[in-house]
């Protein structure tokens, strides 16, 4: 397939100021004469207008812009051209149409960027950023996307590989002795070797759930009591009224979800059926994904009625289980606001605006979403299993190596191990089957 000229869209469909489609493959400048017509450009990257036609039916499809990249030097490390003319979906259409006429097939979900990496453009952990980056939904999102995209992580993983390379070769090699001809304490040095390499990778995987919360938002959950003030609330903290309000209670019967963003911390934010006993058969059935929604929360956020006669007993059970608790209407009762900052709970007003600040800085907190840098390493799902293995063949090379050279031979084949699956974070070692699970997560045309 690699040898195949490939041709997608590779902008957004719908209304737009260019669409733009791409093609690449050694036949992609015979595309652009049988579309563009014309010569080749005497250097590359080139640029011209022109007139684009269909060669199948001589219609001319659109006009715009003609770009030329010779390969190496081109995004897949082919000949690459493009075709940028006027946005839209049928505009777009028309140009694919053309160049697919003009000899190209339609290109497959992350195609162009698997090109790219087979042909030593990018690396697997750097291909899998360019989709983080797309779809980055803050700016510490897109910050963190951007560091892998550079190679931060590759630079991380390929030193550990190479690490673990190196004391699989020693161990190897010590295998070409008797075991009486060993120097004692090499065992134990590559032991301690293992171990600082244990360590590196430990560090990666603790920013595994702040890589999850990067990409896919933290789940900031809204409960309590019926009547507490959790829609509106969640309305004050969006700035707009997203959730239904009423003086009745049982209003929210189902989860209401919407994206929010927390310290730079894509968030999303969700409004709950209010908890309580003897609720009616629809009403029962919210509470209950109520429930479930707080198992799942990544911070769940109390909210409890500060004109409540048993706040303070409240707050501390919040507290307790792990909650953060918000004391609402605050504004009705100010005078108990220092008490309930001192239990720990955070007095806020759903209805003035007041505390709504103090009352994100400690969700915050809570997802530790305060301590991150700019352009922060946070690996992936794929990245935490892989690391996990290499972790656990570690465990079983330093095991082995406790019982001195007679464990040497197992001890090595555990630290092959744990170098092929740190190896396929960055495609250092790879398989069709790897790069179909990577790549098909793509969209078409990248």
């Amino acid at each position: 397939m690699e040898s195949d000229t490939i041709a997608a869209v590779s902008t957004a469909a719908g209304p737009a100021g260019i669409a733009v489609v791409r093609v690449s493959g050694s036949g992609a400048f015979a595309v652009a004469r049988a579309v563009a017509g014309g010569v080749l450009p005497e250097s590359f990257p080139s640029v011209r207008f022109a007139r684009f036609r269909n060669p199948a039916t001589g219609e001319e499809a659109d006009e715009g812009m003609l770009l030329h990249f010779r390969g190496p030097r081109s995004y897949t490390g082919e000949d690459c051209v493009e075709f940028q003319g006027h946005g839209g979906r049928m505009p777009s259409a028309r140009l694919l149409a053309a160049a697919i006429a003009a000899g190209a097939r339609q290109a497959e979900p992350g195609e162009f960027t698997r090109r790219a990496f087979l042909n030593g453009k990018t690396d697997l952990s750097r291909a899998e950023a360019v989709m983080d980056f797309i779809g980055a939904a803050s700016s510490r999102a897109a910050a963190a996307a951007h560091e892998q995209l550079e190679g931060r992580l590759s630079r991380e993983t390929d030193a550990i590989y190479a690490d673990i390379l190196s004391v699989e070769a020693d161990a190897e090699h010590l295998l070409d002795f008797d075991e009486e001809e060993i120097v004692a304490g090499e065992t134990g040095l590559a032991q301690r070797r293992c171990r600082a390499i244990a360590g590196k990778i430990e560090e990666l995987l603790s920013t595994w759930r702040r890589g999850a919360m990067l990409r896919e938002g933290a789940l900031v959950v809204l409960c309590g009591s019926p009547n507490a003030g959790k829609s509106s609330l969640m309305n004050a903290m969006l700035g707009r009224d997203r959730a239904i309000t009423s003086p009745e209670a049982g209003t929210t019967r189902d989860v209401i979800e919407e994206p929010f963003s927390i310290s730079g911390m894509p968030v999303r934010l969700a409004d709950t059926a209010g908890l309580r006993h003897g609720a009616g058969a629809v009403e029962s059935e919210g509470i209950a994904r109520a429930e479930a929604e707080i198992k799942r929360a990544d911070a769940a956020v109390e909210v409890i009625d500060a004109t409540s006669p048993d706040w303070r007993g409240r707050v501390a059970a919040a507290a307790a289980a792990g909650r953060i608790p918000a004391l609402n209407k605050i504004d009705l009762v100010p005078e108990i606001q220092a008490q309930a900052a001192g239990l720990g709970a955070a007095p806020v007003s759903a209805k003035t605006g007041s505390g709504i600040g103090a009352l994100l800085s400690a969700i915050a907190r809570k997802l530790d979403a305060g301590t991150g840098e700019e352009g922060e390493i946070a690996v992936s799902e794929r990245h935490r299993a892989l690391l996990a293995q290499a972790s656990g063949f570690l465990g079983r090379a330093m095991a082995a190596l406790a019982e001195g050279p007679g464990g040497l031979a197992p001890a090595a084949s555990s630290l092959a191990s744990a170098a092929r699956a740190v190896g396929a974070i960055s495609g250092k070692v790879w398989s069709d089957d790897l790069l179909d699970a990577v790549f098909g997560k793509f969209c078409v045309g990248k």
